[in-house]
Order: C-alpha cells, then structure tokens, then sequence
C-alpha cells in the first residue's frame, strides 16, 4: 500500500530526527514521538490484515489518530527548540497529506460499506 509505505518512510525519518535529543528526553519526547509515528504505519498494516471494512476503516482511523498526535509532537519539539523549523515544516506537512490519504481511504471504505449494505436489503 502506498499509504503505508510512506507512513513507514515518514516513521524512519522520525527517528532520525530524534536520534540526538538530550537523554532527559528518552522517556519523554523521543519515546512518545517514535511511538505515536510508528504507530500510523503499524496500523494501516494491521487495518489492512483485517477482513471486514469496518474493521479496516477502524484501524485506518486509529493512525489517523497517530499522525495527529506525531504533528503535536513536532509542534512541542519545535517549540522547545529541539527540531529545526525547516524540517519541522516539511514533516507536519508531510503528516497533513498522509492525513488526507487515509481521510480518503476511509471515505472510500465508508461508502463501499453503505453501497454493499444498500445492496442487501
């Protein structure tokens, strides 16, 4: 899946960019942004594994909910001076497209739902 795959990229990017915070930081910040990054392509993995549409557009909305959370990250780091605004700008805009990719995903799913559902009855 291409959505995957550059949530993937976008993971490996991260934690690159967190690889020289201060160690105070390795149970704060470093940990809590490689986690929630990791966790959009974790979870478009696992939502792509499953067999039902609402069990893929369930997983496919948890990582929405993950690069959400990863661009508040950037946002803090950036504000505390730890990540340059440069790349700071180019990851939330990254996350913000990723973003609407797995909007579109899930509308697709949504609606392939109400259509097979509609069909049924």
């Amino acid at each position: 899946m291409p959505v995957w795959q550059k949530a993937h990229n976008m993971a490996v990017e991260i934690f690159h960019l967190t690889v020289d915070l201060p160690r105070s930081e390795d149970y704060g910040l470093t940990s809590q942004i490689r986690r929630s990054a990791n966790s959009v392509p974790a979870n478009i993995a696992e939502g792509y594994g499953r067999k039902t549409n609402k069990d893929k557009a369930h997983f496919y909305i948890i990582a929405r909910g993950s690069a959400f959370e990863t661009q508040n990250h950037l946002v803090y780091g950036n504000e505390v001076g730890y990540f340059e605004n440069e790349k700071t700008n180019k990851l939330l805009n990254e996350y913000s497209k990723l973003i609407h990719e797995l909007n579109k995903l899930i509308s697709a799913i949504a609606s392939s739902t109400s259509t097979s559902t509609l069909n049924t009855k």
